[in-house]
């Protein structure tokens, strides 16, 4: 098992940058696939970027190659880095842990993935 603890998140005006954080505090996270999620108000969570533990990684089109994510095994640590920040990318962020992110590309994660507390990304106009 593993514990996600998040970070990073904040208010940005549109066009700036922010960078989350999720360090494991208790397990490591190098056996796992990782990712983030978001969920904004009034819609269901969605899929945003994942890494496999090969570090390959995987976004959706929405992004428009503005995100960009990593991982630091030696860290214990996940990253996502948001350029270019736009209002539509207002939401709550979960970083997750999976042995297999293969269900979260079809948007329905595995029961066994394991979520972070969520932390507020809000974009103003």
């Amino acid at each position: 098992q593993v514990q996600l603890i998040e970070s990073g998140g904040g208010l940005v005006q549109a066009g700036g940058s922010l960078r989350l954080s999720c360090a494991a505090s208790e397990g490591t996270l190098s056996t796992y696939d990782l990712g983030w999620f978001r969920q904004a108000p009034g819609k269901e969570r969605e899929f945003v970027a994942a890494i496999t533990r090969s570090h390959n990684s995987y976004y959706i089109d929405a992004l428009e190659g503005r995100f960009t994510i990593s991982r630091d095994n030696a860290g214990n640590t996940m990253y996502l880095q948001m350029n270019s920040l736009k209002p539509e990318d207002t939401a709550v962020y979960y970083c997750a842990a999976d042995t297999s992110l293969r269900t979260w590309l079809t948007g329905a994660p595995s029961e066994n993935t394991y979520w972070g507390q969520g932390t507020q990304v809000t974009v103003s106009s």
